[in-house]
């Protein structure tokens, strides 16, 4: 059940991001930020839902394989920014 719980969490995470990213382009919109600033934030979230998507797949895996998925860790930004999507 522990696990759960820490699915939960990066749940939590994601639709942070997620929110932020709405934000980020509503404050573009808006013309409280520049392109260049709405880009930079934009790749830094884009690049922390990959790893948050990547690290509950890999907590799956475990899952499924009968381990624990504690021990399951997110791949590097460049390694999850190679994925296929």
């Amino acid at each position: 059940m522990s696990g759960r719980v820490d699915d939960e969490r990066i749940y939590a995470q994601v639709s942070a991001l997620v929110a932020e990213e709405h934000e980020l382009r509503g404050r573009r919109a808006r013309g409280e930020i520049d392109a260049e600033t709405e880009h930079e934030r934009l790749e830094r979230l884009e690049q922390a839902l990959d790893q948050c998507w990547d690290l509950l797949r890999r907590r799956r895996a475990r899952r499924d394989a009968g381990q624990d998925p504690q021990g399951a860790e997110p791949g590097s930004v460049s390694q999850v920014e190679h994925y296929l999507q």
